[in-house]
């Protein structure tokens, strides 16, 4: 039997279309491993020469980025650790040593609102009034290139970004690909902070 022509012209423009979209999923997946898992903001030879104002860490997966922060600070990088508080589940390890008496050491402020964007704004502020030039930021590998692009959108700190690695596996990477795509592009599109604080 033979198939009609235009019945072979659709089954051609079909495996064309698939054969695109599979190149442009390649072409995405290895750029999301570039940004995401290995982002450019990292340079482990200069963290350990830096002296900071503080060790900033950033809310969520606190169980995952405070000791590092922690770690940070014992090292000698700075004898201020930041933390932003959030009453969220995952950030239940900041949020509990937020609630310790005062202490000269340890910074907690609140984001509003409580998203990336409402941490760069903050920490802006709070930098500024502290005078604070050289801050250490401590968040996800995943989530450090979108936060060191709104947080450099609003403060004139120089910023030293250190991942903590979260345990993913390869469908859990997935969601944050997606996630993390769509709101590094809005960072681009709609910058946090129209000039720095």
């Amino acid at each position: 039997m033979k198939i009609p022509p235009a019945t072979s012209a659709v089954w051609l423009w079909l495996r064309r279309s698939m054969a695109v979209l599979v190149a442009l999923a390649g072409v995405w997946l290895l750029a999301c491993y570039s940004l995401f898992i290995n982002p450019p903001v990292f340079d482990a030879a200069h963290v350990a020469n830096v002296e900071a104002d503080a060790v900033v860490v950033l809310g969520g997966a606190s169980s995952e980025r405070l000791p590092v922060g922690q770690e940070l600070v014992a090292a000698g990088h700075s004898s201020i650790l930041v933390m932003s508080t959030t009453s969220t589940p995952g950030n239940v390890d900041a949020d509990k040593l937020c609630r310790r008496p005062a202490h000269e050491s340890r910074v907690c402020f609140e984001p509003d609102p409580q998203t990336t964007r409402g941490e760069a704004r903050a920490l802006a502020r709070l930098a500024a009034d502290r005078g604070w030039d050289t801050l250490i930021v401590v968040t996800s590998d995943y989530h450090s290139l979108r936060a060191f692009t709104n947080l450099s959108q609003c403060s004139t700190a120089d910023l030293v970004m250190v991942p903590s690695e979260p345990n993913h596996g390869f469908l859990e990477w997935l969601p944050r690909f997606v996630e993390e795509s769509a709101a590094l592009t809005a960072s681009y599109l709609r910058p946090v902070c129209a000039n720095r604080i």
